[in-house]
């Protein structure tokens, strides 16, 4: 077993990348921890589009890392993934797995990336951690808010570094808007605007099809229920387009946690509850009418929660993801991409608020990259930006929001014992049926 690279000491993670500064191609053998370049060892799991074009690719880049395995049920994807990773270095060492236990099992493999669909992230994310493994794992990172306690439990119990994977925190505008509220540049924070984009959509055919011969399907389905293969329930054959897992409620949960956690961990980061949450939440949507196909995640909502502080955060569907802090003497807001007529970057009440220079004395939020804030992590034993307690709180912002929906009334909620005081038929919402036993894995 490769030792953790947690008991590196700083001094030691100094040398190490300094010395790396130079790249240097090495056979397969000398890529453990203990070996001379001491480079971290990544197993990639779940080689869709996001592992390909936004996940895989800095991990390759990265001086401090190396690729030894990749992983996909679909064996078209695994093929791509491989023949990226043997370009990148040179060789053809590589190892390819249809099965992700066997990137787990590898005694060389420390850390893990996990990018497969929602409802593996857990059972895939609690296995690697029980056998000493690093992990970053996409967000949203749970299907439900029992599953996400349990997770960030384990995580903390065995004493990984667990990044959620949300480039969010990374985000300069993000980062600019959050140091100015928690500094108190706009006064006593009051009322929080969290927006996603309206990108799911109604349809899908829910026709049965051929199982494709490069698809595990039974692997693919794991814990969700095993409903008939087809094609818009899963993902594009030979292609990366968006998938269709993304809009079905036994994989997905939709937008209200797959975005939902990118612009909602920067709002409670700001307010300073990250690793706690609201006390009461109340929130509409709208769903795909009956038959108008397979795709059946939320259309649009609006949600709002209420912390003891009294601060209120207005979460919604839009046209432009963004977040917006109003305070006593001002109001700042960071939007993310364009769109609905809002340009990307930060806007403010005044422009002395866009002039700020932060003292010395000033909290701030650490500017590091995802990924090289999992390094990080890793090389040194500090805290990343965004652990497993801090992600599950934020996934389960939109979990609860999504129950006040589903049952259709406001809801209190105890941030401290996780759960609806006197409503059990919205407790019953906080926990999933998994198929198999997954979560024991």
């Amino acid at each position: 077993m490769s030792r953790s690279l947690q008991d590196i000491t700083r001094r030691n993670a100094m040398k190490v990348m300094a010395a790396a500064s130079v790249p240097v191609i090495l056979p397969s053998r000398v890529f453990g921890a203990a070996a001379p370049s001491k480079r971290i060892t990544i197993g990639m799991i779940g080689m869709g589009r996001q592992a390909r074009h936004a996940n895989l690719p800095p991990f390759l880049q990265c001086k401090d890392t190396v690729v030894l395995a990749v992983c996909d049920v679909d064996a078209w994807r695994m093929k791509n993934a491989k023949q990226d990773v043997d370009a990148r270095y040179g060789n053809t060492d590589c190892k390819a797995y249809r099965d992700w236990r066997e990137i787990i099992a590898r005694d060389d493999v420390d850390a893990v990336m996990i990018s497969t669909p929602d409802h593996w992230h857990v059972p895939m994310t609690l296995a690697a951690i029980r056998a000493g493994k690093h992990v970053s794992c996409e967000k949203p990172l749970t299907l439900s808010v029992a599953e996400g306690r349990l997770l960030a439990d384990t995580a903390r119990e065995k004493g990984v570094v667990f990044r959620t994977d949300s480039e969010c925190r990374s985000n300069e505008y993000m980062r600019t808007a959050a140091q100015l509220v928690l500094n108190g540049y706009i006064g006593a924070l009051k009322r929080i605007e969290v927006t996603v984009p309206t990108g799911d959509a109604a349809g899908g055919s829910a026709e049965p099809a051929p199982v494709p011969p490069e698809l595990d399907y039974e692997m693919w389905v794991g814990p969700a229920p095993l409903k008939p293969y087809c094609v818009d329930r899963v993902h594009p054959r030979e292609g990366y387009g968006r998938p269709g897992w993304m809009r079905c409620r036994d994989t997905c949960e939709g937008m209200i946690t797959n975005w939902g956690t990118h612009l909602l961990d920067i709002a409670q980061l700001a307010h300073n509850s990250e690793r706690t949450g609201p006390v009461e939440v109340e929130g509409t949507g709208e769903y795909p009418a009956e038959g108008s196909g397979l795709w059946n995640v939320l259309l649009n909502f609006r949600a709002r929660f209420r912390y003891a502080d009294g601060v209120e955060i207005d979460y919604r569907t839009s046209e432009a993801p963004y977040v917006r802090f109003e305070g006593d003497e001002g109001w700042v807001q960071s939007t993310w991409f364009d769109g609905g007529g809002l340009k990307a970057g930060v806007t403010a009440s005044s422009d002395s608020l866009l002039k700020v220079e932060l003292k010395d004395s000033d909290v701030r939020v650490p500017d590091r990259m995802d990924k090289d804030d999992f390094i990080y992590g890793i090389k040194t034993g500090e805290p990343v930006m965004s652990d497993a307690e801090i992600g599950h709180r934020t996934c389960s912002m939109g979990q609860i929001a999504h129950i006040a929906i589903q049952v259709g009334r406001k809801l209190t909620w105890d941030p401290v014992a996780e759960r609806f005081p006197d409503d059990e038929a919205a407790n019953a919402l906080l926990t999933r049926s998994v198929r198999g036993d997954w979560m024991q894995a």
